[in-house]
């Protein structure tokens, strides 16, 4: 994004605005990763820890979500390149 129309405290503000946004939206993405975890992976609430199934499932949930963030990464890049080779 090209700030130089903005002045100095203009782009400043703006840059806090986006790491903001930034920072909202990555706790939110998290939130929903622990959220869709739980629910799908806890079933006995009778232990402090976790059964080795709870375990197992917890890692494969992450591991699925960690790895579809990063394809998603790897096409938004892809995507943006592209539009910037058609400018």
């Amino acid at each position: 994004m090209d700030f130089s129309r903005f002045n100095g405290s203009e782009r400043m503000a703006l840059n806090q605005y986006i790491q903001k946004k930034e920072m909202k939206d990555f706790m939110k993405l998290y939130s929903n990763l622990v959220f869709n975890c739980f629910n799908d992976c806890s079933e006995d609430f009778t232990s402090r820890t976790l059964s080795t199934n709870e375990r197992t499932c917890s890692e494969n949930c992450v591991g699925k979500f960690l790895k579809h963030s990063e394809r998603i990464g790897a096409r938004f890049s892809e995507y943006n390149a592209e539009m910037m080779n058609n400018k």
